[in-house]
């Protein structure tokens, strides 16, 4: 029992941050440069991203914990895993070249290859630990919302 409580506690950590990473590229840009975007009629009030990323990084830490759980000898998990924190990287990575970098069309290509490792990661968990595929979807949700608006984004400020 012990075990697992540190490895759901390393879990949620790792997954919270890579959101206090990624926010490290958000801070200047979201002060100076985003403001002065042209943004989509379906852009969220700034404050919702903050609180959605909270939950779904936690969510995703969830995941992660529950297919580490079965342990590293399990066929599967190494993969899983891996492919997990890869995703993670990128994610870190899209808010480093569209808030760090101000490169929207760059961040648009790249949330494209994020989407689909969180869909491989899904469907990974899913031979898994069925739950810990369901806990990734809401995310995968999100970073599909979230590629609609980049490219918008990037299509009107070209």
């Amino acid at each position: 029992m012990r075990g697992n409580g540190i490895r759901l506690v390393i879990s949620l950590v790792l997954c919270q941050m890579a959101g206090v990473f990624g926010s490290i590229f958000n801070i200047r840009s979201l002060k100076t440069w985003y403001p002065s975007l042209v943004k989509p009629s379906f852009n969220p009030p700034s404050w919702v991203f903050a609180p959605v990323w909270i939950l779904l990084f936690f969510l995703m830490g969830v995941a992660l914990f529950r297919v580490w759980r079965l342990g590293w000898t399990t066929p599967g998990v190494r993969t899983a895993m891996s492919l997990f924190f890869l995703q993670l990287v990128l994610n870190v990575a899209w808010s480093g070249l569209f808030f760090g970098l101000r490169q929207p069309a760059w961040a648009f290509v790249e949330i494209w290859v994020l989407w689909g490792l969180i869909l491989v990661c899904i469907l990974l968990f899913r031979d898994l630990d069925r739950i810990s595929a369901w806990l990734m979807v809401p995310y995968l949700g999100w970073v599909s919302f979230a590629a609609i608006l980049n490219g918008a984004i990037a299509w009107l400020n070209r």
